[in-house]
């Protein structure tokens, strides 16, 4: 052998090489490997967990001072404890079963479960203040609305809520939302162990959380936190509850829950609910009625009666359990149980408005679109503080209310009989959509409903110019597999009374075995004539069979694009062209603005701006959609200019388009006209509200075609008479 020395790079470790006398370099010897017990824990430790490990010995060299110390009281646990190390997978276990954890596992693995979880829910204990802001219940505002030129329209809300001492509650009612919510409050310590369990397992198994509160959760959650759905919250909640338990009594507590619940109708507390669906205080309900306002806590959409016959059922199913549930808990005998048999129904509606005005039904729809379209809900609108601007354009609402006062008033002097069952909707739209008046009703403190968006008056002759849009449009079709042939406004078509409907097989029959046929006003005959002229002078024969050569389908769906509602149309008959679909006099207007707007239709909405507390709130914009080419637009705009002229000469200077609309038993007379990108709906109707609930003959309380009051309405209103 022999010694050989070489330089070592300064990167280099130092090396003895020996090399063998004859060039070869010895064997080197093994390094020693682990031993049988280090590969077996090796083989047990995962790789995933090699920083877990790592983390372990940083702090095992941290606390070596603190082990020191503890090492003779380890030394006398030791043998305990090594009988208790987890050996996993179990030695001397066959198959499977050696991976089954022994008794001694499981009941370390619980009691470091418990052990965790009791730390985790003491630091958070300890880490949760209970806030010092209320939150936006406290300072609940009323919603301002505001008229398209910025000045304020009115103001709507309960801000006036009256926080009662719960003294003045009836313990029946209290005991009734109790015997709803939470049976237990007076022993329980603030949370639901079985709730918040439940709450967790609906949100890790089904990724949504579920309730289980108790009311000092409730309460908490009303007064301090937002309403998120999420497992912080829902820790949160519970921490300052278990709080608030210790430092507020449980009257208090109570107190605080019944004055500040939302019970839907735009009220919070009790007091106001009371009010709103049984119109007396609080201290005047007995227990039924206290069961069914503690029956919409679980939810005002779905629990008031008065919405839905669905709701009604779901209400009067609460109330009952809630009233068993008092007897049950000793709150209320059997025998008083036994007075309480028949549904409390509260009122039927709500006057949260009580002007009577007709800003009363500009609030309504705005209320309604800026809920819709912001995606508010009733809950969070009725929180209050937003701010919303209108449409509605002071000067024609004035306008417009007028013309239909006075149109009322004259009929009351013509007619009082008459005129006590009569209606009158109106509507104006502009071309971009904007709605900027409406005549919703005498009062709405009288009438539940505005007459602008009334769907019960059949259109009537008013519909044939979507009809004339539609031929116009798509063409017609002589035979069933033809192609479409190109209509015209100079296409020619029998204007006679009493002209056979036919279809490409021969006439229609109806279902009695008729042959159907058309009818003009007043049963007058025409001759041949052009569509053109037949829209120009109200011929109706025309447009019922150009209906049927469009196909029913293509007229429902053009009238459709233009602004009519799907759900307002009558069934696909011969008669659908002659208006037997009932528009509002919002969608009517919206229709007749479409053609004025070249062909483009924007959906009518009463709101273009929401703010809450001078921050933006998102809305939705309206829809717009091409509904008919602007050649198609502007030919059925330049035949209803043609119509106003024809009808109305003294007003033939006017700029303006429109037409009237008859219905077949002179039960309803229509005015629709444009001027300055403006569409005015006017309707005319009687039916008896109190009895039949049928359209009743107008007798001439609308006047004639030639001079009609719907007509009379909207030149008085646009300034033209």
């Amino acid at each position: 052998m022999q010694l050989r020395v070489g330089t070592v790079r300064p990167d280099e470790t130092m090396q003895l090489k020996i090399v063998a006398l004859d060039g070869t370099r010895p064997t080197p010897e093994p390094e020693p490997g682990p031993t049988s017990d280090e590969k077996q824990a090796e083989a047990r430790r995962p790789g995933f967990l090699a920083p877990l490990f790592t983390v372990l010995a940083v702090l095992g060299r941290l606390l070596a001072p603190v082990t020191a110390k503890l090492a003779p009281y380890a030394r006398i646990a030791a043998p305990y404890v090594r009988r208790l190390r987890p050996e996993y997978p179990r030695p001397g276990r066959e198959d499977w079963r050696r991976w089954i954890p022994s008794w001694r596992q499981w009941l370390a693995g619980w009691l470091a479960a418990v052990g965790v979880t009791g730390l985790f829910l003491t630091v958070a204990y300890a880490a949760t203040d209970v806030p010092t802001n209320l939150n936006s219940y406290a300072t609940q505002q009323d919603n301002v609305y505001f008229w398209s030129d910025g000045t304020p329209m009115a103001r709507t809300g309960w801000v006036r809520r009256q926080a009662m001492p719960l003294k003045d509650i009836p313990e029946g009612v209290r005991w009734a939302v109790l015997a709803a919510e939470n049976e237990s409050f007076y022993t329980d310590p603030g949370i639901s162990g079985k709730g918040i369990t439940r709450a967790l397992w609906r949100t890790v198994g089904e990724g949504a959380t579920e309730g289980g509160s108790t009311i000092t959760q409730q309460y908490v959650k009303n007064v301090y936190l937002n309403q998120d759905q999420n497992l912080g919250r829902k820790l949160t909640e519970a921490m300052i509850a278990l709080k608030l338990d210790n430092r507020m009594s449980k009257d208090k507590i109570l107190e605080g829950y019944l004055n500040t619940s939302w019970f839907g109708r735009g009220t919070y507390g009790i007091q106001r609910a009371s009010q709103a669906y049984y119109g007396k205080d609080v201290s005047k309900l007995n227990p039924s009625e206290a069961a069914m306002l503690a029956s919409l806590l679980k939810g005002a959409g779905l629990y008031d009666p008065t919405l839905s016959a669905a709701n009604h059922a779901r209400a009067q199913e609460r109330w009952s359990w809630i009233l068993d549930r008092m007897v049950k808990i000793g709150k209320l005998s059997p025998a008083e149980r036994a007075k309480y048999t028949k549904f409390p129904e509260p009122l039927k509606t709500l006057q949260i408005y009580d002007t009577g005005k007709q800003s009363d039904y500009l609030v309504e729809l705005a209320s309604q679109y800026a809920k819709k379209n912001a995606h508010l809900s009733a809950k969070e609108f009725d929180l209050g503080g937003y701010q919303i601007y209108t449409t509605f354009d002071r000067k024609r609402e004035s306008e417009l209310t007028d013309a239909v006062t006075k149109a009322r008033e004259d009929a009351r002097k013509k007619d009082p009989e008459a005129a006590g069952d009569a209606h009158y909707g109106a509507a104006s739209v502009a071309t971009d959509g904007r709605i900027v008046a409406v005549y919703g009703g005498p009062d709405h403190r009288k009438q539940g409903y505005n007459e602008s968006n009334a769907t019960t008056v059949p259109a009537g002759s008013a519909f044939t110019p979507f009809v004339y849009a539609a031929g116009l449009e798509h063409g017609v079709h002589k035979t069933r597999e033809g192609p479409a042939t190109p209509v015209s406004p100079e296409s020619v078509y029998d204007g006679n009374d009493a002209v056979p409907v036919t279809t490409p097989e021969g006439p229609y029959w109806d279902r009695s075995g008729r042959k159907v046929s058309a009818h003009n006003e007043g049963k007058r005959s025409y001759g041949p004539i052009s569509l053109h002229q037949a829209m120009a002078r109200s011929v109706n024969t025309p447009f019922m069979q150009l209906g049927m050569d469009t196909g029913l389908e293509k007229v429902k769906s053009t009238a459709q694009a233009a602004g009519l509602l799907p759900s307002s149309f009558g069934p696909a008959t011969p008669a659908l062209s002659l208006g037997t679909s009932t528009p509002s006099t919002i969608r009517m207007a919206s229709g007749y603005a479409t053609f004025a707007a070249e062909g483009r239709h924007t959906e009518p909405y009463s709101v273009r701006r929401i703010t809450r507390n001078g921050s933006g709130v998102r809305l939705d914009a309206p829809d717009r959609r091409r509904a008919v080419s602007p050649q198609v637009a502007r030919q059925v705009s330049e035949a209803l200019g043609d119509n106003f002229r024809t009808s109305h000469p003294t007003a033939a200077a006017v700029p303006a388009a429109g037409k009237d609309g008859t219905t077949e038993k002179d039960t309803a007379l229509w005015y629709t006209g444009t001027l300055k990108s403006v569409s005015t709906a006017i309707v005319v109707y009687r039916i008896d509200l109190g009895k039949s609930l049928e359209p009743l003959p107008l007798d001439g309380l609308a006047g004639t075609t030639a001079n009609s009051v719907p007509y009379g309405i909207w030149s008085r209103a646009v300034g033209v008479g």
